[in-house]
C-alpha cells in the first residue's frame, strides 16, 4: 500500500510517530506542501520505510486535525486517511497545493511560511515569500503596476522588433491590451523591462568565455567577457551574438559537398536564453542571467527555480508544468515568435540540438534546478579531449587551415584569437605547422615585426 512512496522527497515525508508536544517538526511540512505542489505525510513509518505503526491512530488523527486548524493560517485543504500495513495502523495526511498562499505556521511566538526543497521543509526566503504573496492574490511580478510613467520612456527597440517579426505596427493601444501599461499611462513591470532605458536594475546578462573547462579569474582566464543591461530584447540579441562570436563552425568534407558542424544549435541557444530571461525570478535582487562558455560546454543560469513545480531533474518531459512566472512577457515574446506559448522550450532545445551533425546521446542537453536557480547546459558538438590539431583524419586540413587563417586575419588578430576561432588547443603545434609557414611565405605579416615575441603581437593578411 505504501509502495508508491519510495523515499522522502519533494512530495512525501515520513514520521515515525506524531509529535504532539513539538508539532512544528511536521507542521512546517504541512505549510510547505500547501505553499508548493502539495504532498503527503505518512505517520507510523521511519526514515528507512520501516512500518512501525501508531499506538492510537484515532487519537493521533484528532490531534493532527486540531493542530493544523490552530497553527496553520490560512487553513489548507487536507485529507486524513487511516491505513493498515502488515497489521499495523498508519495515518496518511495529504495536503493539497493551496490557492491562498502563503500558508504560515503561527505558534511559539513565530510566524513563518515554509517551502519544500528536496526532502526538507525550510523557511521561505524573502523573495520566495514575495512570490507566494503574489500567487495568493492571483498576480504576477510582470503584471504589477509601477510608478513609472510610459510618457517618460521610449520603446523604439520593442516597436521595431515587433514590426520586423510580425509585419504589424505596435499601436499605442497595444501597450494597455498587451499588459505593458494601464489606462492611466503607468507602466507595469513588464513595460519597464521592455523600455529602451535601463529601469529594472537586475535586468542584466553577464557573459564570459572561459579558457578551459572551469571558471577562473576574469582577468587571467577569460577569453571574452561582456556585461549587458536593459531591455529584454536587447539582452536576448546581445546574449545570442556573444555565443555566436565565441563559437566555432567546423566542417566535414564529403565527396561532393561539405557539412558545416557548429558547436551549438543557434535555435537551441536562443530558446534557452529566451527561457532564462522570460521565466527568471525578478524578485531575486542582486542576481542576473549568466552565460558561461567553456571549451566543452555552454551553461546558462537564471535566478529562480521551477515555478510552482518540483525540480526539473525530477520531472519527465511530459510532467513539466507550463505555468509561467511572467505571463505578460511570455505572451508578448510569443506574439513576436521568440517562443512557443505552451511550455515546449525544453523539448525545442533537445530537438534542435539533436539535429546537429555529429550529435550523439552523450551530447544531450541537461537541465537542473534548485529553489533559487535554473541551469541549462549545452555540450559542444565539436569538443574532444584531442583537438583538431592532434588529428590526422582530415587529409585536406593542411590546405584548408591556411586559407581560414588568412580569411580570419583580414583584420589584425592575436595568436590566441586565431586558435580559438579555428579550434586549436595546442599553440606550439599550430605555430609550427600553420603560422610559421604563412609568415615565411609572407602571406601573413606581424604587426610588430621587430619584436616577434611581443605579448601584443598580432597577425594580419598581407
Amino acid at each position: 500500500m505504501i509502495d508508491k512512496w519510495i523515499v522522502e522527497s519533494t512530495e512525501c515525508d515520513f514520521k515515525v510517530a506524531l509529535e504532539a508536544k513539538k508539532p512544528k517538526s511536521w507542521l512546517k511540512s504541512v505549510s510547505a506542501f500547501a505553499n508548493g505542489i502539495g504532498g503527503t505525510l505518512l505517520f507510523g513509518i521511519d526514515d528507512n520505510r520501516n512500518v512501525i505503526g501508531l499506538t492510537d491512530a484515532q487519537a493521533d488523527a484528532e490531534t493532527i486535525s486540531r493542530l493544523i486548524k490552530e497553527r496553520i493560517s490560512p487553513l489548507p485543504e487536507f485529507v486524513l486517511t487511516p491505513l493498515q500495513e502488515n497489521g499495523k495502523n498508519l495515518l496518511s495526511l495529504t495536503v493539497n497545493s493551496g490557492p491562498s498562499t502563503p500558508y504560515f505556521y503561527k505558534a511559539d511566538g513565530v510566524t513563518e511560511a515554509y517551502i519544500r526543497i528536496g526532502n526538507e521543509s525550510i523557511a521561505a526566503p524573502v523573495y520566495m515569500l514575495r512570490e507566494l504573496i503574489l500567487k495568493g492574490t492571483n498576480r504576477t511580478f510582470d503584471s504589477l503596476i509601477t510608478d513609472s510613467k510610459k510618457a517618460d520612456y521610449s520603446f523604439t527597440l520593442l516597436e521595431a522588433t515587433y514590426l520586423e517579426r510580425t509585419k504589424l505596427r505596435f499601436e499605442p493601444t497595444d501597450y494597455v491590451s498587451f499588459g505593458l501599461a494601464d489606462k492611466e499611462g503607468y507602466l507595469t513591470n513588464a513595460g519597464r523591462l521592455l523600455a529602451d532605458q535601463h529601469i529594472v536594475y537586475n535586468s542584466r546578462v553577464f557573459c564570459t568565455r572561459w579558457n578551459g573547462l572551469d571558471k577562473g579569474s576574469i582577468f587571467d582566464d577569460a577569453v571574452d567577457d561582456k556585461e549587458y543591461e536593459g531591455n529584454l530584447i536587447y539582452l536576448l540579441k546581445s546574449g545570442t551574438e556573444f555565443v555566436r562570436n565565441n563559437s566555432k563552425v567546423r566542417f566535414e568534407k564529403k565527396a561532393q559537398y561539405r557539412v558545416d558542424k557548429p558547436d551549438y544549435s543557434e535555435r537551441a541557444v536562443t530558446e534557452a536564453l529566451v527561457n532564462a530571461l522570460i521565466h527568471r525570478d525578478y524578485l531575486v535582487m542582486g542576481s542576473e542571467v549568466h552565460i558561461d562558455m567553456y571549451d566543452d560546454r555552454l551553461e546558462i543560469y537564471s535566478p529562480g527555480g521551477m515555478y510552482r513545480g518540483k525540480p526539473i531533474q525530477e520531472c519527465g518531459l511530459d510532467e513539466i508544468d507550463s505555468v509561467r512566472r511572467n505571463p505578460v512577457i511570455a505572451d508578448l515574446f510569443h506574439r513576436m515568435k521568440f517562443m512557443e506559448r505552451r511550455g515546449s522550450g525544453i523539448r525545442k532545445i533537445l530537438n534542435e540540438t539533436a539535429k546537429l551533425p555529429g550529435y550523439t546521446e552523450e551530447l544531450k542537453p541537461t537541465f537542473h534546478s534548485t529553489h533559487s536557480s535554473f541551469f541549462v547546459t549545452l555540450k559542444s558538438i565539436n569538443y574532444s579531449s584531442q583537438s583538431l590539431s592532434d588529428q590526422d583524419s582530415d587529409q585536406d586540413t593542411d590546405q584548408v587551415v591556411p586559407k581560414m587563417i588568412l580569411e580570419f586575419c583580414a583584420e589584425p588578430k592575436s595568436k590566441r584569437e586565431i586558435c580559438e576561432h579555428l579550434g586549436f588547443n595546442n599553440l606550439t603545434y599550430f605555430t609550427r605547422t600553420y603560422l610559421n609557414p604563412l609568415l615565411e611565405s609572407k602571406k601573413l605579416l606581424r604587426t610588430i615585426p621587430d619584436k616577434p615575441s611581443s605579448k601584443n603581437q598580432k597577425y594580419v593578411r598581407a
